[in-house]
């Protein structure tokens, strides 16, 4: 009954409603505020040199910034610091993380632990037989009648603790002998080849003897054997002794990507390939090890090996630590990505799904700044973030996490305005909750800089930016609170070929990561389908065979899961293999009343157990379905309550059955749909090059609310209906996002959406600006009188060119009537974020392109007055350091790297251009 009370309640916390601890009220129509809509962030704990003080100052500053939650990644620390470190896991470090805990839930915060220090997961307590596996086979020839002479040992140095799992013998003629059973202790073969010659393979389960990356003080060690149930069990007792036991208040319990490099095996793999696959893999050593054979028969082979490692992957890490998370009253977060297993079903098993971004993307965004010589040379994919989201919502899980904003630019010179696209494109893609990468603890007492991690946007206290970084969790918690309420609205299921992926004929085990999907994804037809798929219009998600398996239909609609949105299509693209089992699924659902598309149907099956009986079943399955000719290229079977539809053209036969795109794609603006009761939300973002204005098509019908997550503002639209299209009236600037809440009744209490007509004659802000500096370094410079607005790094005092902080600008200007309807005021150039006062009442942040506030409520006709607060990167100020030479990193392990991986030298940079550089206009709209 405990359990079931544990299981119920991380249920509720995962779908329903939050409690009234947790929860504050509304503002207007925006849902209600919790913690997990905040934007959250990885807290780098560097030697786990913290202490309460440290923790309690740094807490509140994160609560006040708008952070809801952090997770706790313990690494390296510091050097000088080393009398303050803290062994993971000891009692002082559980010390520490309870009155984390505890000083997190005083202010609303939450708290999440990674499972470990660095990455992947390991430590000292992981001895040789529990680490990280890998296959070493040895070759031997004999020919006719010649006994092997040395014994059969591991000749890889390091490898003491190998152990020997099969010797297989391979003659001229085809024979294929087990030996092992006759190797003795003492390794010698006590056999004599016989006719022809023979090559030997030796099997071995050795070690690969990686150990943790970037390890904090007591979590050094080797890397844990993630396919080894024991092995794993054993890793956690560790904390289960340090917990006691007793769950301590963790939401969640987080797992980093999966580089566990070389680990293609287990000591118990060959008796789990046995179970799963139904033959005898060491029967097959030669196949499975070959590096220049190619054919059919070695692409079987190794994509049953590749299944066999995902699904033990599966029940032995994923599902074994997500049980033992629940034993605590916690859920599992887990980046799936870089297992050499089926991505949607790892996903799936968790409680948090997360993905991540890597890199920076290209938008077409005018004005925002994009220096190649500053970004990596990697484009994030959101339909890889689409696995992620796609598990989440076909398991009818609320939250879908990622990583956020990776190695975006180099160090110290990434801006709000760069974060806002990439942030948005997640949301595209079905992200609702960010953790920024990253935020590096960092006490008082360190000079700054502070205290930085090597590989992130440094989104701390001790940033330049960080005063206003407010306005864009602002912007994260207004989106991330509608993206989190209700469920998923896609319409579609597409399922993911994984085995034209498994069966390669090179390589041996396959990791699925972020970085290579220029292998396994792109160059895929469900990678083109998915693409056209979102490009046209359509919503959907991925499915896999396991989760087909599951699938039921009600009412023509597919059901994935209890608590997920149903699916009115399940497509499958263009593949060459299906499992058998999964065909025979799919022709059931649609028996029960499921409309299935194929683009075309697949010609085998995967693996090579009873290979061909299997083809025997595929053909007789195939050719039960009888197709007519339903025009427009598209080919129909019925069959009991649903039909099977067979196109090249998918969108062909959505059309057949009455699936509408929405046509919005049309135009260029991307979208993102939620249902709740009563209604639908659409989150709508412009990262076109142009301005959108117009009328806009939406497939849902009700009154429609305009919700700006920039401002907070709200309004009716207005709108129109077209042949029972409803349009919706949008203004968009390039850069800009849009909430529209459709709702089934009236909204009350709504005023009109104020459009912006009619531009008047603009009114440029040209009277003397004073410019002061009231905060940051390596000096405060001295106030400055400008007739123009330019880069602060342009004006005489030399201080300027190095400094890194807060400018405040003050100026006036006249307005000789106020009749216009509004008014529109735009900064235009800002480096890189600004705050703004219209006659001493704050507008708010502009902290992104395109810097533009609706100011029409502030002014007054005669003399106005404004004041724009501005704080500009953190590059300069780290420019002059390094020219000085003033030491400021000095951390053990990878210590400081730039963007390529290369020592750090800001010393060449050029002077990042800093301040509000304009010009500062006003336009009139009637």
């Amino acid at each position: 009954m405990k359990r079931l009370i544990i299981t119920a309640g991380i249920v509720a916390f995962l779908l329903g409603p939050a409690t009234a601890q947790n929860k504050v009220k509304p503002v207007g129509p925006w849902p209600a505020v919790e913690k997990q809509m905040k934007p959250w962030t990885r807290w780098w704990w560097m030697g786990n040199a913290v202490d309460k003080v440290n923790i309690s100052k740094v807490l509140s500053q994160y609560h006040q910034a708008g952070i809801g939650g952090v997770e706790i990644t313990p690494i390296y620390g510091a050097a000088g610091f080393e009398s303050n470190y803290i062994d993971f896991l000891s009692p002082k470090w559980m010390e520490m993380l309870q009155y984390t805990i505890q000083k997190s839930n005083a202010l609303g915060i939450g708290v999440d632990m990674n499972t470990g220090t660095g990455w992947p997961f390991g430590g000292p307590h992981v001895k040789p037989e529990h680490a990280a596996t890998k296959l070493i086979v040895q070759q031997y020839k004999l020919k006719s009648g010649q006994k092997l002479v040395e014994a059969i040992k591991v000749m890889e140095a390091r490898q003491n603790v190998a152990k020997l799992q099969a010797v297989t013998a391979y003659g001229d003629n085809g024979e294929v002998l087990d030996l092992l059973s006759k190797v003795g202790a003492d390794g010698q073969l006590n056999w004599k080849a016989g006719n022809g010659n023979w090559h030997i393979y030796a099997a071995f389960a050795g070690k690969t003897r990686q150990e943790v990356k970037r390890a904090a003080p007591g979590g050094q060690g080797f890397t844990l054997d993630h396919l080894d149930k024991n092995a794993v069990t054993n890793y956690l007792s560790r904390f289960d002794k340090a917990f006691g036991n007793k769950p301590l208040g963790l939401r969640a319990f987080f797992n980093d990507s999966y580089e566990v490099y070389g680990a293609n095996w287990t000591p118990t793999f060959f008796e789990e390939f046995q179970k799963r696959r139904g033959y005898d893999l060491k029967m097959h050593l030669q196949e499975l090890i070959s590096k220049d054979s190619v054919g059919e028969h070695i692409g079987r082979l190794k994509s049953d090996y590749r299944e066999t490692m995902s699904d033990v992957l599966l029940d032995n890490f994923t599902n074994n630590w997500t049980a033992w998370a629940h034993k605590y009253g916690s859920v599992t977060k887990n980046q799936s990505h870089g297992s050499p297993g089926n991505l949607l079903d790892l996903y799936g098993a968790v409680g948090i799904p997360e993905t991540e971004t890597f890199g920076s993307s290209q938008f077409q965004i005018p004005g925002i700044r994009r220096d190649s010589a500053d970004v990596r040379n990697v484009d994030p994919d959101p339909m890889m973030s689409k696995f992620a989201s796609s598990a989440a919502h076909t398991g009818g899980k609320n939250l879908v996490s990622s990583e956020t904003f990776t190695w975006l630019t180099e160090h110290f010179k990434t801006s709000f305005s760069q974060c806002k696209p990439e942030a948005e494109q997640l949301f595209l893609a079905g992200v609702n909750h960010i953790f920024f990468h990253g935020t590096t603890n960092s006490p008082e007492q360190a000079a700054w800089p502070g205290w930085l991690f090597y590989a992130s946007v440094e989104l701390n206290p001790n940033n330049s930016l960080w005063p206003q970084i407010n306005g864009m969790n602002s912007y994260l918690t207004r989106c991330q609170s509608v993206l989190q309420a209700g469920k998923a609205d896609n319409e579609l299921l597409i399922y993911w070929p994984v085995y034209d992926v498994w069966s390669r004929e090179k390589g041996l085990d396959m990791a699925i990561t972020v970085h290579n999907i220029d292998d396994w994804l792109q160059p895929t037809a469900f990678y083109r389908l998915s693409k056209e798929m979102a490009k046209s219009g359509y919503a959907f998600d991925f499915a896999s065979d396991r989760l087909l398996a599951q699938t039921t239909v009600r009412n023509g609609l597919i059901h994935t899961s209890v608590n997920a949105s149903p699916y009115k299509v399940l497509i499958f693209p263009e593949s060459t293999i299906i499992n058998l089992e999964t065909l025979n699924k799919v022709i059931q659902l649609a028996h029960d009343g499921a409309t299935i598309v194929f683009q075309q149907f697949p010609k085998d099956v995967p693996g090579l157990h009873k290979l061909e009986a299997r083809r025997a079943q595929l053909k007789a399955g195939l050719a039960k379905l009888n197709f007519s000719d339903a025009g427009n290229n598209v080919k129909q079977f019925k069959t009991g309550k649903g039909q099977v539809l067979l196109a090249a053209d998918v969108q062909k036969a959505l059309v057949h059955c009455e699936i509408k795109r929405e046509t919005l794609a049309d135009t260029g603006l991307q979208f993102i749909r939620r249902s709740f009761t009563g209604g639908k939300y659409y989150y709508i973002v412009n990262h076109t090059a142009a301005a959108i204005d117009g009328a806009v098509p939406i497939n849902a019908s009700g009154s429609v609310l305009m919700m700006d997550p920039q401002s907070g503002a709200s309004g009716l639209a207005t709108t129109s209906v077209d042949n029972g299209q409803v349009k919706v009236r949008l203004q968009m600037g390039s850069g800009e996002a849009m909430i529209l809440k459709i709702t089934d009744k009236a909204i009350a209490g709504a005023s009109p959406w104020t459009y912006l007509n009619q531009p008047a004659q603009q009114i440029e802000l040209n009277n003397a600006w004073s410019l002061k500096f009231t905060a940051g370094g390596p000096l405060i410079p001295a106030t400055q009188q400008l007739n123009k607005l330019v880069s602060w790094t342009s004006l005489a005092d030399p201080k300027l060119q190095n400094f890194s902080g807060t400018g405040v600008y003050t100026s006036n200007f006249t307005l000789d009537t106020k009749t216009a309807k509004e008014y529109l005021l735009q900064l235009n150039q800002v480096s890189e974020s600004a705050r703004v006062w219209i006659n001493g009442q704050e507008v708010g942040v502009l902290w992104s392109v395109p810097f533009q506030a609706r100011i029409g409520k502030y002014l007054k006709a005669g003399n106005n007055t404004i004041k724009v607060e501005v704080v500009n990167l953190m590059a300069n100020r780290i420019r002059y350091m390094d020219q000085r030479k003033i030491q400021w990193r000095n951390y053990h392990e990878i210590n400081f790297v730039n963007i390529n991986y290369k020592p750090f030298d800001a010393s060449n940079w050029s002077v990042m251009p800093s301040g509000l550089i304009g010009p500062v206009t006003i336009t009139p709209y009637q």
